[in-house]
């Protein structure tokens, strides 16, 4: 394209933005809330209990103390939806989050295993981030004072080459995030080959963990959900038996501000982590977690609620790529991902310009999560990727928030242009 042509498409598209802009539109695609109507689909868990029936499957009266690990129908339901044994679920709080930063805290303080040297006494402690991944994974670290190492995601998950290379030659290495299905924020789901290097890894550290953030398990947006290989089959009986936290909840199937959530690991990890959560708490909500299972039943009742979501989330995901591609499509400005699954959608503007769109989009009343925050230390080094969080507007705010978006990465990329 010329320059003229250049600066005649700038005029234009800078016309279209002034007008969007004076429009006073407050739109937020920042994070990945549910919408008031996926909350209401979870309304029957306010009713579901009362005073006549509040007791678990061994006789104990969930109001009162006890059961640390989680009530044993709790327990069977997280087995059931992720392939493993209930004796090596331990059921949570409202938030995965609660159950990875504690983790990690362990870690830190006592080592991952008895015999195990507390991180914290290891010098400078490293995790491998691949990217771009999920903020809150990275915060986490970072607050603990734990090196961040980026690493490149690939359409089938983490650079399996870099991680490889990495781990066998750096001992301070001692965990990697994972988010293996419809990945936080791009949507991939792991392959089976990259499961199985995983699995397989061998590393420097003998006390080296993956935090598989299985956050997406059952959130299907369309008629080609992906498969994720169990993790767990695959190291059982290997030395990487003992490998894996996995960490999963209900927080987008039922309520946000009050799931439950799980830990699932080896049972020698597990009988390890009850041993410290003793001194930590009597035990969790259990009121909370019987309400959960007589709201859900089992499995596939989690699964056909989690088609209730999907009605609500697949139009508002088509209305995004629609837009993207209507807008973007055949152009150099922008590339994306369009998941089956999950709650983001990953965009990536012309290097150079995720930031100066991000501030485009401000100025015309559309918050997007804050750009680099899907990077360690919030450094994206192409100044590209930009998260698009469908769930939360209702699909007229989206259709506007997204035309916004599209002319803002269209604006931007003619200035960067224009500058060179």
């Amino acid at each position: 394209m010329t320059r003229a042509n250049l600066e005649a498409e700038k005029a234009g598209l800078t016309e279209i933005y002034e007008e969007k802009k004076a429009q006073g539109l407050r739109l937020d695609m920042s994070r990945g809330k549910p919408c008031r109507e996926q909350l209401d689909l979870s309304n029957g868990l306010l009713t579901v209990l009362d005073g006549e029936n509040c007791k678990a499957d061994d006789g104990t009266d969930v109001r009162n103390y006890g059961i640390l690990a989680g009530i044993p129908q709790a327990r069977r339901l997280f087995a059931e939806l992720c392939g493993v044994s209930a004796e090596n679920v331990i059921i949570g709080g409202t938030a995965s989050l609660d159950l990875m930063y504690s983790a990690l805290v362990r870690a830190m303080l006592f080592g991952v295993g008895d015999g195990k040297k507390p991180w914290s006494q290891q010098g400078n402690i490293k995790f491998l981030c691949p990217c771009p991944g999920y903020d809150r994974h990275f915060a986490m670290c970072a607050d603990l004072g734990i090196e961040l190492i980026p690493v490149r995601m690939t359409q089938s998950g983490p650079d399996m080459d870099t991680v490889e290379r990495l781990v066998c030659g750096d001992a301070q290495i001692k965990g990697i995030w994972c988010v293996p299905k419809y990945s936080n924020p791009d949507g991939i789901t792991y392959s089976d080959d990259t499961v199985r290097r995983l699995a397989r890894l061998r590393t420097a550290a003998d006390d080296f963990r993956i935090f598989w953030d299985n956050a997406y398990i059952v959130h299907d947006i369309d008629d080609t959900p992906d498969t994720l290989t169990n993790i767990f089959d695959l190291i059982d009986g290997t030395p990487n038996s003992d490998s894996v936290y996995m960490f999963v909840s209900t927080a987008k199937i039922t309520f946000p501000g009050a799931g439950i959530s799980a830990m699932i690991s080896s049972g020698k990890n597990t009988e390890f982590t009850l041993k410290h959560l003793t001194y930590q708490t009597i035990s969790y909500d259990k009121i909370n977690q019987l309400r959960h299972v007589r709201f859900l039943r089992d499995a596939d009742g989690v699964r056909a609620h989690m088609k209730k979501h999907r009605a609500i989330l697949e139009p508002k995901f088509r209305i995004v790529t629609e837009a993207l591609e209507r807008d973007l499509g055949g152009t150099d400005t922008a590339r994306w991902n369009t998941p089956h699954g999950g709650y983001f959608i990953s965009l990536y503007a012309m290097p150079g310009t995720a930031k100066r769109v991000g501030q485009l989009c401000r100025e015309a009343g559309v918050t997007l999560t804050n750009v680099g925050a899907t990077y360690p230390y919030g450094i994206d080094p192409d100044d590209s990727n930009i998260r698009i969080a469908p769930s939360y507007p209702s699909e007229s705010e989206l259709s506007a928030a997204v035309d916004i978006l599209t002319v803002c990465v269209r604006l931007a990329a003619c200035e960067k242009l224009l500058n060179e």
